[in-house]
């Protein structure tokens, strides 16, 4: 969607839940344009007399009419702080079109597929399992997630039902940092990813000759996790150079 001027439009507040203290999921009545699973769009709000916006995944599907961010509240950000008290009714404003190259579009083709997210990243992928797209593009899919605590591993039940519709093909593997995780791993995931932990829970390795990576999330993470995937012989995908390692790199 390079090329294409964003405009703003108006949304209305429909729900604002909250994961935990710090993690929620803001859904918006909208008339969203076309978009394609994975990509974001610019939330505004009027902070303090100022127009303040930032970038978030589409946690919805492109068939799915309301908008869906799924958000952190930061301590003394300006954004966040008011999204954390939106209350239903109230109005947001939201860029249109969506942008963004996390998509499946870009994605080369492999066997596998592996999706890693921190925290929020998680958004993008939950938008794209929404669609028969990465069920037909890949014969193997795996989800990992990492965050602090165990109540931050959002959208549980929605994750599950993939795991029972797709369970030879999906593999769901948390990792929980601050706190014991019986259901996942406890630690960092790209500890795991360096001791082999992640591919010894999905049962699949990860290679250069039928792996496809995609990263969402903090810059910190996803900077290791290339470093480490590098070192195997895989490499950033990019459309002049196909690779293997696509990213997106906006908060």
């Amino acid at each position: 969607m390079n090329g294409i001027r964003s405009h703003w439009i108006t949304g209305e507040v429909i729900e604002n839940y909250s994961w935990s203290n710090r993690v929620k999921s803001l859904r918006i009545r909208a008339n969203l344009l076309p978009f394609k699973a994975g990509q974001f769009i610019r939330l505004r709000l009027s902070v303090d007399g100022s127009q303040v916006a930032r970038s978030y995944s589409l946690v919805n599907a492109p068939h799915e009419a309301d908008a869906e961010l799924f958000y952190t509240v930061v301590a003394n950000g300006k954004l966040s702080t008011v999204m954390a008290n939106l209350q239903i009714g109230d109005q947001v404003e939201i860029s249109q079109p969506a942008n963004g190259f996390l998509v499946l579009d870009e994605v080369p083709s492999g066997r596998y597929l592996w999706m890693f997210a921190t925290g929020t990243g998680l958004g993008s992928y939950l938008s794209i399992l929404k669609t028969s797209q990465p069920w037909e593009q890949f014969e193997q899919l795996v989800l990992i997630h990492g965050v602090p605590l165990k109540n931050e591993l959002a959208y549980g039940k929605l994750i599950q039902q993939w795991s029972e519709k797709y369970p030879n093909r999906f593999h769901f593997i948390s990792c929980v940092t601050r706190e014991t995780n019986p259901g996942g791993i406890e630690g960092r995931l790209t500890a795991a990813l360096v001791n082999g932990a992640l591919e010894q829970l999905s049962g699949l390795k990860i290679n250069p000759e039928d792996t496809q990576v995609m990263l969402c999330g903090n810059n910190h993470m996803i900077s290791e996790v290339r470093e480490i995937l590098e070192q195997r012989g895989l490499r950033k995908h990019l459309r002049n150079r196909p690779g293997h390692i696509t990213t997106e790199q906006y908060f």
